[in-house]
């Protein structure tokens, strides 16, 4: 006899879950479609804020980039996305200073994880928000992400000569 309730119990209950899925299916059956006519809107597409696509360096109006060639970024990338290649420069002042050669970004490995962004000491890096990304080859996806020509740094005027420290507190 159990068995036979069982049976009328579980016919039940898969009767009632036909239903509940005719039920979602007949309302998107009348609920209005909305096609993206993609290529033909892209003036008017609406791309989030907080939408990832590409790594991008900041530049200031000067045409320098931010990046001080730390390598924080590098090493938080969890997929090695990031390869970066330093140079020393000599300053007019004698000292030597490491300088950004190459930062290389490899697109078609990223995760978007904006480990880089984040940890970034120098605020030098941000995601764009262009998605138009596509390529033949992956090797396309190997992106340089200095490629402006680099604005040379101002160079310090001389000091003057000759000037005593008497004879300027005496002007004055």
């Amino acid at each position: 006899m159990s068995s036979i309730k069982e049976y009328f119990s579980s016919v039940g209950q898969g009767l009632k879950s036909l239903v509940q899925g005719m039920e979602v299916t007949g309302k998107e059956l009348v609920t209005k479609k909305i096609t993206e006519q993609y290529p033909e809107n892209r003036a008017t597409l609406d791309i989030p804020d907080r939408f990832r696509a590409e790594l991008t360096l900041k530049y200031d109006e000067a045409g320098r980039h931010k990046c001080i060639a730390c390598g924080i970024c590098q090493m938080n990338c969890p997929n090695g996305t990031i390869k970066l290649t330093t140079k020393m420069v000599d300053l007019p002042d004698g000292k030597k200073k490491r300088k950004l050669d190459e930062y290389l970004y490899d697109l078609g490995s990223c995760t978007f994880c904006m480990l880089c962004v984040t940890t970034c000491p120098q605020d030098a890096l941000e995601f764009s928000n262009d998605f138009e990304q596509a390529t033949f080859t992956r090797e396309a996806l190997v992106k340089r992400l200095n490629y402006r020509p680099e604005v040379e740094d101002p160079v310090p005027a001389p000091k003057a000569t000759g000037t005593d420290e008497s004879s300027v507190s005496q002007n004055k």
